[in-house]
């Protein structure tokens, strides 16, 4: 059973920073691909950042330069670091696994599984 913990989030002001993590086993990690996905009120919800086989990031353009994602040297746990929180950054934060290969970003939701989310909230 794949189980995604999400922590950290929460709310800031315009230009802050916040980090997110999303803790899962190793075997989570050495068996899929691994991102964060956000989803604001009456929107769906969108690609933020995946972490490649390599330990790099890629990024969609709304967040490059500002977001940086990362995994621990255990590979149990990934992190989303936020920088110059904007208000359109607000929404819940969700960790996700699927299959590693292309359009991993753009695959039917229902094949990532899911954490369970955490909320980010930037004021103007």
């Amino acid at each position: 059973q794949v189980q995604l913990v999400e922590s950290g989030g929460g709310s800031v002001q315009a230009g802050g920073s916040l980090r997110v993590s999303c803790a899962a086993s190793g075997y989570i990690y050495r068996t899929y691909c691994m991102g964060w996905f956000r989803q604001a009120p009456g929107k769906e919800r969108e690609a933020v950042a995946r972490i490649e086989t390599d330990g790099s990031g890629v990024y969609v353009d709304s967040v490059k330069g500002r977001f940086t994602i990362s995994q621990d040297n255990a590979k149990t746990t990934m992190y989303l670091q936020m920088n110059s929180l904007k208000p359109e950054d607000t929404a819940m934060y969700y960790c996700a696994a699927s299959s590693c290969g292309s359009r991993w970003f753009i695959r039917d939701r229902s094949q990532y599984y899911w954490g369970q989310g955490t909320q980010v909230t930037v004021s103007s």
